[in-house]
């Protein structure tokens, strides 16, 4: 397989060595709350859900959540956050290239899952997505802008992995999903870079 495998997942949060965890809810949790994205009662996938503080945040706003991770180091990391928050969400240990759910989902949230797979992988993940969320419903991607100056050598570093809008919108294209005109919100990583907010419908 290319790119990191599940050993290497599990050692990092076993280990504390999760330098892409900002410590916090990502901050578009807030606005796409406001903005009805996130609301009372939809169906919301986490994929590459790690630690837990998106998982938590999202339902925190009333959504019915499933967080989806490799790890299971992540997951009982996940479980621990939820129980001290009081808070409920159905957790999952299993490969994202895999897993199908029983009913796809209202929406997808992915803030880590994409730029965490190694580009050879991408096509696949963007069919997953497309099976995961309903028609109509929306996928939440925060895209990550973290290109390096190896990459002018045809070199692939990660993860993370820098998501080039272009690429995506190849993979996760029209018509099977909807693009907002662009441009599209910066959020900031720090440390890393930054991501682009960027909501798709699936038709």
């Amino acid at each position: 397989m290319s790119g990191p495998d599940q050993d290497f997942w599990q050692q990092r949060f076993e280990r504390g060595q999760t330098p892409w965890d900002r410590g916090e809810p990502g901050p578009q949790i807030a606005r796409w709350g406001a903005d009805g994205l996130l609301a009372t009662g939809r169906r919301v996938l986490v994929p590459g859900c790690g630690s837990g503080h998106d998982v938590a945040a999202i339902a925190a706003l009333g959504c019915d959540v499933t967080g989806l991770d490799y790890a299971p180091a992540a997951i009982a990391l996940a479980r621990q956050r939820l129980d001290d928050a009081g808070l409920a969400a159905a957790l999952v240990t299993a490969d994202a290239l895999q897993w199908q759910p029983p009913q796809p989902f209202d929406a997808v949230y992915d803030q880590t899952c994409w730029c965490a797979l190694h580009p050879d992988l991408w096509a696949a993940y963007a069919r997953q997505l497309h099976r995961w969320v309903r028609p109509g419903g929306q996928l939440l991607l925060l895209a990550m802008q973290c290109r390096r100056d190896s990459a002018a050598d045809g070199r692939i570093d990660g993860p993370p992995y820098h998501l080039d809008v272009h690429t995506v919108r190849a993979l996760a294209h029209e018509p099977a999903w909807r693009w907002p005109p662009p441009p599209y919100p910066r959020v900031a990583h720090p440390g890393i870079g930054y991501e682009l907010a960027i909501v798709l419908e699936r038709r």
